[in-house]
């Protein structure tokens, strides 16, 4: 793994550190405040092109992220944005799948019709970044049980939840998410 140096990034939702961690042929990314609390409050948020960069309404992924930068700019940590996009499908099929939930499937059987699991996100570089800054415990910010449990020597002292209003376009995908994948909503 390869670590850049960390540089300045001042937002609309405050001024923070940005440091890239580099893994095979993803690069990650960090967004952290200055002065770290002994336990930060961390995102792990997956990329989402649509949600997070063009505003898509399909998902709660862009509201997500914004809550999470509000917050910890708020009360000090991290978003450790991981380049998954798609669930890990890939931004390619990740529009496929959009294109089969067009024609009446939910998230989790478009990704079937198209030979995927339902999630193939991988967290396991979520402990190395956090070891990097010496972090041992942390207050999770997320709605995903499996995110809470993916860690073996990094102790979730709390998990947060994200609320996130629905929308006409997101109702059926935030119920697929609480229902099929146990999403605490």
């Amino acid at each position: 793994m390869e670590i850049s140096n960390t540089a300045n990034l001042p937002t609309k939702y405050g001024e923070f550190k940005i440091k890239s961690f580099k893994e095979n042929d993803k690069e990650h990314l960090v967004i952290f405040t200055e002065n770290l609390p002994e336990i930060p409050l961390v995102r792990i948020h997956s990329e989402c092109l649509t949600g997070d960069a063009l505003g898509s309404l399909k998902c709660d992924c862009g509201e997500q992220l914004e809550y999470a930068l509000k917050e910890i700019n708020e009360k000090g940590g991290m978003v450790i944005y991981l380049r998954q996009e798609g669930r890990g499908i890939g931004l390619f099929n990740k529009v496929n799948a959009y294109a089969l939930q067009d024609k009446g499937f939910d998230t989790i059987e478009a990704n079937h019709q198209l030979g995927f699991e339902a999630d193939l996100r991988d967290f396991s570089i979520v402990e190395e970044i956090l070891k990097h800054f010496n972090i041992k415990k942390i207050k999770l910010l997320t709605n995903n049980p499996k995110k809470v449990f993916s860690f073996k020597d990094i102790e979730v002292v709390d998990r947060i939840p994200i609320k996130i209003k629905p929308n006409i376009y997101n109702k059926e995908y935030l119920k697929t998410k609480k229902e099929k994948m146990g999403h605490l909503l």
